[in-house]
């Protein structure tokens, strides 16, 4: 396949997708009964039965001080959602959320997206580029490649997921994640941080089940970190996967964190316990400046880059204050110690 793929070896007509999402069809007739580690009775779509594939490293290359190649792979991919609990993901890169996406403002990205499943199409919807959906958000077909340019012109922190109808299904089984676009002229407040961090807020419901998707409510509400840098904490939306693991900081360090609810349904109103956003960037765009925050209201989708100072020892709980919420499994630990070193003490959590 050349440098750009054309639509039409990506896209088929519109009978032939609809015909292509009927074959997928998330029916009861074609699911099969297998059992979770917990021995609980899921229904496993029929084409994914026995079907685990290995997680793949996203592919980012610099190729010019403008331009940069991205390569993401759609696969489904077993993932642990509570202790014992395996969901059948829809993943990015055999994450779920995918892993986050770094680029800066004014870069063109060359989007290559493998679609390694092989019974559903899938795409991808970059809320972070301006772009004609029908052809630069098209449906890569089961074990096909499809390759796509648009510009990131505008700074922020914004949500990625398949956009393959019923878009739904794609987002709540597994298919989203952050992308972040970094400012040409960076923040005011680039000087003052000293620790930063990625976190997505995002729910599970029951397995791969359209009606609970559309009509109940979350069985999990989760928190995961995603890696900025090599050695940074990089997770799953599991619950407790960070209260376990705690994020780190020093005694009076100012953190950053990248913030995105991903959804797909409901809105986070995050908060971190024992402290005040000082600076706020809805959207993570500079010119949305806000500051003295308690608690940041992300609609589904809603990203956001927050800072706080963390003045004193201790655990700082990270929590959406929608609390049904973070009784689902919506907190995070930030442990903040003398010299930033986890040193084995029990944490404080809601």
């Amino acid at each position: 396949m050349g440098k750009f793929t054309k639509v039409a070896a990506m896209v088929v007509t519109s009978a032939l997708i609809l015909g292509a999402c009927g074959k997928a069809d998330l029916s009861v007739e074609k699911k099969v009964e297998a059992q979770s580690d917990k021995e609980a009775a899921v229904e496993v779509f029929a084409p994914h039965k026995g079907l685990n594939q290995k997680p793949t490293p996203i592919k980012i290359d610099r190729i010019s001080e403008h331009e940069v190649n991205i390569e993401i792979t759609a696969q489904i991919t077993d993932i642990e959602i509570n202790k014992g609990e395996m969901y059948k993901a829809w993943t990015f890169n055999g994450e779920a959320p995918g892993p986050v996406v770094v680029v800066n403002q004014g870069d063109k990205i060359n989007f290559t997206l493998k679609n390694m499943d092989p019974s559903i199409p899938h795409s991808m919807d970059m809320h972070a580029v301006h772009a004609a959906p029908s052809t630069d958000f098209a449906n890569v077909m089961p074990d096909h490649t499809g390759t796509f340019s648009y510009p990131a012109d505008n700074p922020g922190v914004f949500m990625y997921h398949c956009g393959t109808k019923p878009v739904l299904a794609h987002i709540a089984n597994g298919m989203h994640g952050m992308i972040i676009v970094k400012p040409k002229d960076g923040y005011p407040t680039d000087s003052q941080v000293t620790r930063e961090y990625a976190l997505v807020q995002n729910e599970w419901y029951k397995y791969n089940n359209l009606e609970d998707f559309t009509n109940g409510v979350p069985k999990y509400v989760v928190f995961s970190a995603k890696a900025l840098k090599n050695g940074d904490p990089n997770t799953n939306g599991a619950v407790g996967s960070l209260v376990d693991k705690p994020l780190l900081a020093k005694v009076g360090d100012r953190v950053r964190l990248y913030v995105d609810n991903v959804g797909p349904n409901e809105v986070s109103s995050f908060h971190v316990v024992g402290t005040v956003f000082d600076d706020v960037y809805i959207d993570g765009n500079p010119f949305n400046h806000m500051k003295g925050i308690q608690t940041l209201l992300l609609p589904a989708s809603g990203g956001a880059v927050v800072e706080f100072t963390v003045t004193k020892e201790g655990s700082y709980p990270i929590v959406t204050h929608q609390f049904n919420h973070a009784t689902k499994g919506a907190v995070a630990v930030l442990k903040v110690t003398k010299d930033g070193h986890d040193d084995g003490s029990a944490v404080m959590s809601h």
